[in-house]
This record gives structure tokens, sequence and C-alpha cells, in this order.
């Protein structure tokens, strides 16, 4: 074989290689897939999405409603009729726990849509807007990082309940805020620190001497090599805002009854735990494996989107 034949060869190894190349978000998401704890999360989370939609808003799928007391059925077990049984007012648990989960995954989502909204603003702001800014911007960030988090979330929330509010007066709304005053802190302090670090990298400088506008260099070559670490930390984020409702809602402080959360019913059940322990069993099982479902695909997305493992 000629030397022509060899650079033949190797050039049309590098054209089919090319051809083959993924993206960033194809690759991986190629590799999420083969994670085996992270594809059973994401399955998982689609199941319950899907069924707790259904079962709150779709009529054919409603048994019985979560407000609907029979009090013929009080505090029994699981049955045909009543997949988790009945509370102390014989409502049907199965129906309270999906609107539970309905308003978790509520809280939870709008949590990280508010906190990556202020995270992202303050964050490029901080990197981006010259050292002045950059010490306020951070002076204000630790600020709201001394408070305790809870602390901090009980007292927005205390301050924020039974006031008519122009914007947020629902509840649930009530809610997300609260906890959003909290969950951003952490965002803002990486989209700063991914972003110093970009602005030292070769190919931002690249830009800058071609001429680009700061605005192409930010949401055209910075922004998007921060997404990876930032949604990850917000896919983290959502069991911790998950967590944090259910707590509001164990010390009655969360939706206001009889709308059930599954705090709630997981404050409700504790009453009665020597009595009827699936009012206890139900709910929390439900809180765990919501949590467990976006820590275990978190930790997949983590693995997915590191560039060592490329």
């Amino acid at each position: 074989m000629t030397e022509a034949d060899i650079a033949l060869q190797e050039t049309n190894k590098i054209l089919v290689s090319g051809r083959k190349h993924r993206g960033l978000w194809a690759d991986a998401f190629r590799r999420l897939i083969r994670n085996r704890l992270a594809l059973l999360a994401l399955v998982a989370l689609a199941l319950i999405i899907v069924i707790t939609l259904l079962g709150n808003y779709v009529a054919e799928f409603q048994r019985y409603t979560p407000r609907e007391q029979d009090y013929d059925v009080i505090h029994q077990s699981p049955s045909q009729d009543h997949f988790f049984g009945t509370d102390q007012l014989g409502r049907d648990t199965w129906s309270r726990v999906l609107q539970g989960m309905l308003i978790s995954l509520q809280v939870g989502l709008g949590v990280q849509v508010v906190a990556l909204t202020i995270g992202l603003l303050v964050g490029g702001i901080a990197a981006l807007g010259g050292r002045a800014l950059d010490n306020i911007m951070m002076r204000i960030t630790d600020l709201a990082y001394a408070f305790p988090d809870l602390l901090f979330i009980i007292l927005l929330r205390e301050a924020l309940r039974g006031k008519d509010w122009p914007v947020i007066e629902e509840p649930v709304v009530q809610i997300i805020v609260a906890i959003s005053f909290v969950a951003w802190v952490t965002i803002a302090r990486l989209v700063r620190g991914q972003m110093l670090t970009l602005k030292e990298m070769d190919f931002v400088l690249a830009a800058e001497a071609m001429g680009a506008t700061r605005r192409r260099i930010v949401f055209q070559h910075m922004l998007p090599n921060t997404l990876g670490p930032v949604i990850v930390a917000v896919i983290f984020g959502i069991p911790l805002a998950i967590f944090a409702e259910a707590v509001l809602g164990f010390i009655g402080i969360g939706v206001p009854v009889p709308t059930a959360s599954l705090g709630v019913l997981v404050a409700d059940g504790n009453a009665f735990v020597r009595l009827n322990v699936w009012m206890v069993i139900f709910p929390a099982s439900a809180i765990g494996l919501l949590m467990l479902c976006f820590t275990f695909l978190g930790d997949g997305l983590r693995d997915a989107l590191d560039p060592r493992g490329r």
C-alpha cells in the first residue's frame, strides 16, 4: 500500500468521524439514557406527571374528589375502591396524594424558574458589570445567604400569607416566591463563577479580537457554556423546594386546608398514626419518591454534561 493510499484512508476516516460527530447536548442525552438510574428516574417522573395530571384534571379518571367526604368509610385500609385507603373524614387518600403531588411539582418547578431568572440576572451582572457592580451584587447575595434557609422561608411565607397582593394572592404562588428568595443564591454564585472563568477563555478573547459585540459574546459564547452546570443545579434544587413546601405544610403554614399538600397529609396522618398508619406512609412515600427521582436525574445529568466524560 502506497503512502497516497494510506493518506486517502486517513482522510476518509476523518470525514466519517465528522459525519458521526454529535453536539454537546446530543452527546449528553446519549450518555444520560445510558445511565440506568437516571433513565429509570426520567421514566418514573414522566409517569408521575401523567398520572397526576390525569387524576387532577380529567373527570373520567377522578373516581373521588380530594374533598369528597364519606363517613361510612372512615380510616379504611387500602382497597379496590380506595387504593390508598381513607382518612379521618372518609376522604380518598389516593386522590388527595395526587393533588399533593401536583402542588409539589408546581412548587418545585416554579421555584426553579424564578430562581433561575434571578440567578442568571444577578450572576451575569456581577460577572460582566465591572468590579463595583460585582461587589454590590455579591454583598446582596452574601446577605441572602447569611439567613438560615428554612427560617427565612417561614418568615417570608408568614409575611405573604393572608394578604391580598395584586399578583401573588394565590397561596401556591406565595410559597413559590418565599422559597425562591432562598433558592436563587446558589445559581447566582454558580453563574458568576462560570462567566468569570469563561471571560478569560481563548474562544471568548478571539471573539472580542474579531470585533464581536458584547451581546453576541454573552448570548452565543458564554451563556450556552454556562447552562450545563446551571441545569444540573436547577434539577438538584427541585427536590429541595419540594421538601421545603412539605415542611411548610407540615407545620401548618403551607397551602390552606382543605387543599391537600403532601406535608399537610403527613401532618394529618401523624395525629392518627396508631389508628391508620397508611395516612402517613403514602404521602411520605410520595415525597420521598419525587425527591429520589429528581436526585437520580440530577446525578445522571451531572455525569452526562461533564466534559471529562466525553
